[in-house]
């Protein structure tokens, strides 16, 4: 294996330095590494450190030198020993240096959830691992540790990640989670106690919508749903989308705490303690968001096909449908149930709203079935508007 090779990313020039690098061979090495530099256009250096042994002093005046000729200078993957070398002369202190992501692999393990951004596993008894579908997806993790360490810290009972991991070709964050069992899996072995859970359930809702946030600290949810309407400007009569953006601008700004994607497979049991996971979809602003995604993942992502419910909560259809009905009374405090119904509604003009944009994002026109849904879901925002003036409550 050659000591240094190269490949060009994004403008970024990557060296990648192999086996051990000492006064045998680091004249040679930086040798190479200069002939390259100006060989090849380039914004930025980066060493990465993941095949490299060691390194001596005569080494590390080669990456000294390195540094000086490119300031913006980072190593990465760098394995713990290397590290040490790093950290005992005094290199983390003036390049950025960052340790190399343990490997794990979860082939084999049982996926307890799925979400946008991720799938979560099962690692042991003890452990579970969100893994991401993006493989650049070190920013989205970092942000998400955040937004836990944010909540936490507002008393919101959730597991911050401990370690970062390599899984594959994307990244990992793992939780510490001591036989944890999503509210999915309790309701399916014990559905006698549905409303014990169905209780529990709306009790931590009730926590996170009593939480102010920070106005800068999430996203605010009533812009991001401003959003959902705008892109559906084209595929709605002129009147009807002009009242639906109306309705949704009009909704009062709010620092409440929503989670953003609320369900039973996002809620955890843990020694009789109920945890809250999967916290990159954290937000700020009115309840009503909050309903129309828990209306989504309940009822309306599996309302076409009934089968969808299995699959993204592993519980059948009229399970689902009963536990959006038992919590949305409990939730309002009230047995009204014209009350109900009317705070239903605006949940649910919300949630076909985002369930028309999402699925002609996902091409819907290019098949016969794609049309169908969004006629549906065309269709109910249709007859919605008729019947909301308001979406506050």
């Amino acid at each position: 294996m050659e000591n240094v090779t190269y490949k060009m990313q994004d403008n970024t020039l990557v060296f990648a330095f192999n086996g051990k690098i000492s006064s045998e061979n680091a004249a040679a090495v930086e040798e190479k590494v200069n002939e390259i530099i100006k060989a090849q256009a380039h914004e930025k250096v980066v060493v990465d450190a993941e095949n490299l042994e060691y390194i001596s002093s005569a080494g590390l005046r080669v990456i000294l030198r390195l540094k000086k000729a490119e300031p913006s200078l980072k190593v990465i993957n760098v394995s713990a020993d290397v590290y040490e070398i790093f950290d005992m002369t005094g290199f983390t202190e003036i390049i950025t240096i960052e340790k190399a992501y343990r490997k794990l692999s979860v082939e084999g393990c049982e996926a307890i959830g799925k979400g946008a951004n991720g799938t979560v596993y099962r690692l042991d008894p003890d452990t579970i691992i969100k893994v991401y579908h993006n493989a650049d997806a070190l920013a989205d993790i970092h942000r998400e540790r955040e937004l836990a360490r944010r909540a936490f810290v507002l008393g919101i009972p959730t597991a911050i990640p401990y370690d970062v991991v390599k899984v594959g070709d994307t990244y990992g964050s793992v939780f510490e989670l001591l036989n944890a069992k999503s509210f999915a899996k309790l309701i399916k072995a014990e559905a006698e106690n549905i409303d014990q859970y169905v209780g529990l359930y709306v009790d931590l809702l009730h926590k996170i919508h009593s939480t102010e946030v920070k106005p800068e600290d999430m996203p605010d949810m009533r812009e991001v749903a401003i959003d959902w309407v705008k892109f559906l400007k084209d595929y709605l009569p002129e009147d009807k989308w002009a009242k639906l953006l109306a309705l949704v601008e009009a909704v009062s700004v709010r620092h409440q705490m929503l989670h953003g994607d609320y369900h039973i497979k996002n809620v955890m049991m843990q020694d009789g303690e109920v945890l809250l996971i999967d916290m990159d979809t954290l937000c700020q602003g009115h309840p009503v968001f909050e309903l129309a995604s828990m209306y989504n993942a309940y009822v309306g992502f599996s309302e076409l096909d009934h089968n969808v419910s299995m699959d993204f909560l592993g519980i059948p259809y009229d399970t689902s449908v009963a536990i959006w009905k038992k919590s949305l009374p409990l939730y309002l405090g009230t047995d009204d149930a014209d009350k109900v119904a009317e705070v239903e509604q605006k949940a649910m003009l919300i949630g076909y709203t985002r369930l028309m944009r999402r699925r002609i994002r996902r091409n819907g026109f290019d098949s016969e079935e794609g049309r169908r849904e969004i006629e549906t879901y065309k269709n109910h925002i249709i007859e919605l508007l008729d019947k909301v003036d308001t979406l506050e409550f």
